[in-house]
């Protein structure tokens, strides 16, 4: 019992899962699609992705610098997510350092998407006797 025990508080301190791949295909392409339009939006082919390419050509014409800042900030808050899953891992008892590592990663890249399940887990507390 006692190896069993150990065996289940190590893989806690250890707990990380992979998020979905929907979720996280929809942030790559969202913000591969953000820095197409922010730093290349002369190469877009505006008439063939339809309303949105018909919207897209309106921020570019005429909200570029917003545009331009509001990339910067999706990743700033990248960034802050990913610092705040190191937060959740040290309060949830995640210790391991790959864990942890794997968190700040998949977080910064798939934002929510990652973060949600980091904030889902519930450690089982072991009663101490």
């Amino acid at each position: 019992m006692v190896v069993a025990t150990s065996e289940a508080r190590k893989a806690a301190t250890a707990y990380f899962r992979t998020t979905r791949p929907l979720p996280s295909l929809v942030t790559v392409l969202g913000l591969a699609y953000f820095a197409w339009v922010v730093f290349w939006p002369q190469s877009i082919p505006y008439q063939s992705l339809g309303l949105l390419g018909s919207f897209t050509q309106y921020l570019v014409d005429h909200h570029h610098t917003l545009l331009h800042n509001g990339y910067w900030l999706a990743w700033l808050i990248h960034v802050g997510e990913s610092l705040y899953a190191m937060v959740l891992c040290k309060s949830k008892g995640i210790t391991n350092g790959r864990a942890r590592l794997l968190w700040f990663l998949q977080t910064f890249f798939f934002g929510i998407a990652s973060l949600s399940i980091l904030i889902a887990y519930r450690p089982k507390h072991q009663k101490q006797t």
